[in-house]
């Protein structure tokens, strides 16, 4: 019976390329009935031959292996059959189950279940009770050759008599033998390799399993390069099995063989019990023949161990959700101009991407897009430019060819916000060609991988970097109110100093005998306002007197009165006349009086000024003896008011006082914390530089530079503006340069000499550094820098700028790779200047070990990359002179892309037979 493989998209759709499964590879199935051993499933029962059943089972079967979570199965029961007939094969029942039919849910089982391997353990004739070995096909193979194939290696010989396993004429390599022959006879069916097939050895520590054959027979048999893998004990890890078979470890390096978990179920309820996680690209045979070669990137071990020495599942299985670390999983790009849109025949034309989570290698011959690829998706992640004017360049002309024409672009990053910027949904960290060399040279660069080394110490550190900043800005901030409060406290100091001054002067303006002459002062005042006011009297009664001399007494007409009143009238005329004439002698009489008053008066008001001449002398020379300014009498009145304000001042400069005292308290304060920081900062980092030590065996080594990064002294220095200090500055060698708290201590000491400075500099330092300059000064933090150096072949240490292009490359990548940062990284040709040894010894293990971690995208020309990296998927980019697309896409178990793989990187078939040939391998 043929195979046809059905569609199964789901698997690509969620993670392109190479992506983790929970396998279990030693499945035992009903076929083993006759043994006693199989267990049938709870509620099952009737003949296991008939079809009802076998169909019941199987679907029974996969569900037991979707609800423990298996994805990858191989079916290994010791006979391929339940009865005679073949149709009676429970695991070609399974097989096809898996390949046509629904869950209850109505959802295929191949959407559910990645790969289901059909299989058989068969027992060979070598060691002493047989040798059982797992033989792992692809369905292609089809029900008449799988069966076939069983009978060829049991070498005629029935699995079972009776219930007892029976033994296989032949030996397992004349079975390999005869499998090739098989294989070459039947060649490929429908283009697949039907016959390829995977060895691996179950249980191999008992009386029937690889190691407990007798030794030369298992030496042999590891010389044979079809097994593929060696199956863990129940209770083993790897450390176990290997301990004091030192000759276990190396045949194993040398064929490239791996340790695996697996049930050896007998029973639904032991499905996935024991597992191994492996990575695959396809549901082939030979994807999980490159999981064991690769073995330290494809394969991991489902379990540890717990304190009593028993084995546990592990806490962080490699099929983490892939929503909790960004990664992009397809890029399209359609229409405009751009060198992947663009339109064709008048159809516009899409060009798709699909990355892995973890590496995917962009491969290519030269101007088929590969930079152009990853220099247009940082210019639409809208993230950091490089540094370097040329590689920014660069970058911006490779944008721009592949946004030209505004095309259509979507990114899909899985678990985002697809609103959001791509710069958040999709926050990568790019390093276009030759960016990585320039980026050797900026110190910033190496404290930020470095930061990033150790996963328990990053968080810390770099909220230990956020609040440093923050205490740098609270410094310079408090420097700054200092200056103020400064200003304000002087101006404060010199209001009281005035108030003070002038009270004081009028202290001793009153012991000198003020007060007299002030006294003296003060009634020669009022004197002579009184007599300007008696005077100004005597000037008004002269007028009033020269107007009454004016009046005349009005006469009158005894002929117009009647003789009545006539006498009574004129007697009263003479009466008003006579008494005119006294008001008129007292107005003359008090105008006499006035001057004489007047007279006496200014008699008296010069002997007033007398007097206060005379004590004006006698206090002038008294404040004269006493070294005091006696003009300041005249302005006491002055005084007298500054005086007044001493208290409002006092309390003025008292406020403006304890207001300063607490902000340099603060500034004091803000300084000693950032001291204890930067103490616990540099604590920190030795730690990662110890950690670093002992991960590169010491061959990577960190030197920290206290206060390295003098950039901020140096500015500091230029703005002060004196030629003699900045010549004095620029002629100092790196290393001699003082930090800006060793420069401090040297002025406050007065030892400014110690640091090179000529006695004209340091007058010019000590005018220039005022109080305010000290605490700036004393504010600057200048950062501590590392040094990376590399130990060489004869064991000396070389400083990262001491080494060749490719060396310091190949550390800081080596140390990139190794930092606990999610952010996917994007690298353009880091082989361009990478040295191999480096790149085999540290870049290659540690591009396996960010594998579940980060997502990595490399565009590259080097093999070593691409197939000792193991990468997870393989981009081959081709084009014309406008326009570039996607040739062929997968990973290295594709035949499409193995091809691709030797043709783009390898320099073709030819070229890699002949370098085999010229190495002697």
């Amino acid at each position: 019976m043929s195979f046809r493989r059905l569609a199964a998209d789901r698997w690509r759709q969620d993670v392109p390329g190479a992506r983790w499964l929970k396998a279990d590879l030693h499945i035992h199935t009903i076929d083993d009935h006759p043994g006693g051993r199989t267990k049938m499933p709870p509620g099952m029962s009737g003949d296991p031959t008939s079809d009802s059943f076998l169909r019941s089972y199987a679907r029974r079967f996969l569900q037991a292996l979707v609800a423990n979570g298996v994805q990858v199965a191989g079916l290994t029961p010791h006979s391929p059959r339940t009865g005679t007939d073949p149709d009676t094969s429970a695991v070609w029942r399974i097989v096809r189950e898996w390949n046509e039919g629904d869950d209850d849910d109505g959802v295929p089982f191949r959407q559910k279940i990645y790969a289901v391997f059909p299989g058989f353990e068969p027992s060979f004739r070598d060691g002493k009770e047989g040798l059982h070995l797992l033989i792992l096909f692809d369905p292609e193979i089809g029900l008449e050759r799988y069966l076939g194939a069983f009978d060829v290696v049991m070498g005629g010989v029935s699995p079972w008599r009776d219930s007892a396993l029976q033994v296989s004429g032949k030996h397992a390599a004349q079975a390999f033998e005869a499998l090739r022959e098989l294989w070459e006879r039947e060649g490929s069916i429908d283009g697949a390799a039907a016959w390829q097939y995977l060895v691996l050895a179950p249980h191999i520590d008992v009386s029937k399993g690889l190691l407990g054959a007798q030794k030369a027979q298992v030496l042999q048999l590891f010389d044979h390069e079809a097994i593929a893998g060696l199956e863990l004990g129940d209770e083993q890890l790897p450390v176990d099995t290997v301990k004091n078979r030192s000759w276990l470890r190396d045949g194993m390096e040398r064929h490239r063989q791996a340790f695996f978990h697996a049930s050896d179920a007998y029973g639904l309820d032991d499905l996935g019990r024991r597992h191994t996680w492996v990575k695959l690209a396809s549901p082939r045979v030979e994807a999980l023949r490159q999981a064991f070669v690769a073995s330290d990137s494809r394969m991991v071990i489902g379990f540890t161990k717990d304190e009593a020495g028993k084995l546990k599942t592990i806490g962080d299985p490699p099929d983490i959700a892939l929503n909790d670390r960004p990664w992009l999983r397809e890029v399209a790009v359609s229409g405009g101009a751009s060198f992947f849109g663009g339109s064709q025949g008048g159809t516009i034309r899409t060009t798709k991407f699909r990355l892995s989570p973890d590496l995917t290698c962009v491969i290519g011959g030269s101007m088929t897009g590969k930079s152009t690829l990853l220099d247009g998706l940082r210019c639409q992640a809208d993230v950091p430019m490089p540094v370097d004017d040329t590689v920014r360049a660069n970058v911006d002309a490779r944008g721009r060819i592949f946004g030209a024409g505004a095309p259509d672009i979507v990114l899909d990053c899985p678990g985002t916000d697809p609103t959001a910027a791509l710069g958040e949904r999709w926050p990568a960290q790019f390093f276009a060609q030759n960016e990585l060399q320039r980026l050797t040279q900026e110190g910033t660069a190496v404290e930020d991988i470095l930061a990033r080394l150790v996963s328990s110490e990053t968080s810390v550190i770099e909220t230990r970097n956020d609040e440093l900043r923050r205490l740098d800005n609270r410094l310079s901030s408090a420097v700054e109110q200092l200056r103020d409060l400064d200003d304000q406290l002087e101006d404060a100091e010199q209001a009281l100093v005035r108030a003070r001054t002038a009270k004081d002067a009028l202290a001793a303006f009153s012991r000198a005998g003020v007060d007299r002459l002030h006294r003296a002062s003060r009634d020669r005042q009022l004197w002579a306002e009184s007599n300007l006011a008696v005077s100004s009297i005597g000037q008004s009664i002269r007028d009033v007197i020269e107007t009454a001399n004016a009046v005349e007494v009005a006469q009158l007409d005894v002929a117009t009165m009647k003789e009545p009143t006539t006498a009574r009238i004129d007697a009263s005329a003479r009466e008003l006349k006579s008494r005119w004439a006294s008001v008129v002698d007292l107005l003359h009489s008090a105008e006499k009086e006035i001057a004489e008053w007047v007279r006496t008066a200014s008699s008296v008001e010069e002997d007033l000024k007398a007097d206060e001449a005379a004590f004006r002398t006698d206090v002038q020379r008294t404040l004269a003896g006493r070294g005091l300014d006696a003009t300041k009498l005249q302005e006491f009145q002055k005084l007298s008011r500054q005086a007044a304000l001493v208290s409002s001042h006092q309390a003025n400069y008292d406020q403006i006082l304890e207001r300063r005292n607490q902000e340099q308290s603060l500034y004091d304060r803000l300084q000693g914390e950032r001291r204890a920081l930067i103490d616990e900062q540099r604590k920190a980092f030795d730690r990662v530089a110890i950690g670093i030590e002992r991960q590169f065996n010491d061959r990577i080594r960190v030197r920290r530079v206290d206060s390295g990064d003098l950039r901020p002294l140096d500015g500091f220095l230029e703005k002060l503006r004196q030629r003699g200090v900045t010549r004095w500055w620029n002629g100092l060698e790196p290393d001699q340069r003082p930090s800006p708290a060793a420069l401090n201590q040297a002025l406050d000491s007065g030892s400014l000499a110690e640091v090179g400075m000529s006695d004209a500099v340091r007058q010019t330092f000590r005018e220039t550094m005022t109080r305010t300059k000290q605490r700036e000064l004393a504010a600057l933090r200048c950062p501590d820098r590392y040094i990376l150096e590399l130990r060489m072949d004869d064991g000396t240490l070389r400083r990262l700028a001491e080494l060749s292009g490719g060396q310091r490359v190949s550390v800081l990548l080596s140390l990139l790779l190794e930092t606990t940062d999610d952010r996917p990284l994007v690298i353009d040709q880091p082989e361009d200047e990478l040295d191999s040894r480096f790149l085999f010894d540290t870049v290659l293990p540690a591009l396996k070990r960010l594998r579940g971690r980060r997502q990595l995208i490399v565009a590259t020309h080097d093999a070593n990359i691409v197939v000792n990296g193991d990468a997870d998927m393989v981009i081959q980019l081709e084009a014309n002179a406008s326009r570039g697309r996607v040739a062929c896409a997968g990973a290295i178990e594709d035949a499409a892309v193995r091809d691709a793989i030797v043709r783009t990187v390898d320099g073709g078939k030819e070229a890699f037979r002949l370098r085999r040939r010229k190495y002697g391998f």
